[in-house]
């Protein structure tokens, strides 16, 4: 039955890391029907964009604008899913890192507040971890 549950999930994260950018948005906004959005397959595709082999990047200076502007977006709408936790966060942290200069030139160029919205869902993303912690530490009381 494990062994059901493990390929089931190594299965699920081939999947995720073929996936485009359009795709992995349809992934998390719950939109395929053969995959389950699960905490494990966000942190995937997180790890996949902040991920950096030398000095190539999955977004880069040159690529197009609109390519940038969906990498955002997945980002922010992965820190409004419930199903995020620390490790989530600490990603967007990471994904801010690698990507603080090509941020800031797309805010500057497109008039855009990338940057702060970040912030507010790296602090949206927090509260949302918080209470999920505190229902677990009551449901755990509750069942003692």
């Amino acid at each position: 039955m494990f062994s059901k549950l493990l390929k089931k999930e190594e299965n699920q994260n081939d999947k995720i890391e073929k996936m485009n950018l359009t795709e992995m948005r349809s992934y998390v906004n719950n939109k395929i029907k053969d995959l389950e959005v699960t905490t494990d397959g966000l942190n995937l595709i997180l790890e996949y964009l902040s991920r950096v082999d030398g000095d190539k990047s999955y977004i880069s200076s040159d690529d197009m604008d609109s390519k940038k502007k969906k990498a955002f977006d997945l980002v922010l709408s992965i820190m409004a899913n419930k199903k995020i936790n620390i490790q989530s966060i600490e990603l967007v942290q990471e994904f801010l890192k690698v990507y603080d200069a090509i941020i800031t030139q797309y805010d500057k160029e497109h008039k855009e507040i990338y940057a702060s919205r970040f912030r507010d869902a790296i602090n949206n993303g927090v509260a949302i971890v918080e209470v999920v912690s505190n229902m677990t530490k009551k449901m755990n009381l509750l069942s003692e």
